[in-house]
């Protein structure tokens, strides 16, 4: 159960610094889509409610205006995060269900119990995932999910999260899923599995994270 935790937490601190294994070749043929994974579509619109929700999350949290607005500042780029971990979702689960590897309810449940006896408590776990991680409450369990298909998936590959066999496989799975991605969020070169230029701001601060991960 510790090895699960621990995993969990790195596989979740891993989504912004590692997203450009997701790559895709972003142009408008999907109007109106952040993303296009598959067959299926994330809308403008979903990522934006999502995002919404972890304001929400974040205002409830933090009523003094003076304390929100500095939450904003450190959260500036909460779209694109929250857009790239809708799409490793999707990319984590591809890769999950090619190797055989499900979830039950069940260890969803107790994977949270532990970490909120490791928390504090429930109230504890929401606001460290909000705040460490821009999780809202209510996605909570869905998150957890994805850090037990991360530990499972791994294993199955007899390596942990934080090696590149485990990303070389979902690489494989961005791969298969044909990912487009909308310009204004990024590109990514699918052969590479990694980030290529672009103009946009966001690319200096996903340098910026890289070369903090690497110091």
């Amino acid at each position: 159960m510790h090895r699960r935790r621990r995993t969990a937490l790195l596989f979740t601190a891993a989504i912004a610094a590692a997203a450009p294994l997701l790559t895709a070749c972003g142009n408008d043929a999907h109007p109106g889509a952040a993303a296009v994974v598959g067959d299926q579509r994330i809308t403008v619109a979903q990522l934006e409610n999502r995002v919404d929700e972890v304001r929400d999350a974040q205002r409830a949290a933090v009523p003094d205006d003076t304390q929100y607005q500095q939450v904003l500042a450190r959260t500036g780029s909460l779209t694109r995060d929250t857009l790239h971990g809708m799409v490793l979702d999707r990319v984590l689960h591809r890769a999950a269900r090619d190797a055989g590897v499900t979830v039950s309810r069940r260890e969803v449940q107790e994977l949270r119990a532990g970490l909120e006896e490791q928390a504090g408590g429930p109230q504890q776990l929401e606001t460290a995932w909000l705040q460490q991680y821009g999780v809202a409450p209510d996605r909570l369990d869905d998150n957890l999910r994805v850090q037990l298909e991360a530990q499972k998936l791994a294993e199955s590959l007899g390596t942990d999260t934080s090696r590149p066999e485990f990303w070389q496989a979902l690489a494989k799975a961005s791969d298969r899923l044909d990912i487009d991605l909308n310009p204004r969020y990024g590109d990514w070169d699918v052969q590479k599995s990694s980030r290529v230029d672009t103009k946009t701001p966001w690319v200096r601060e996903i340098t910026a994270a890289r070369t903090q991960q690497t110091a």
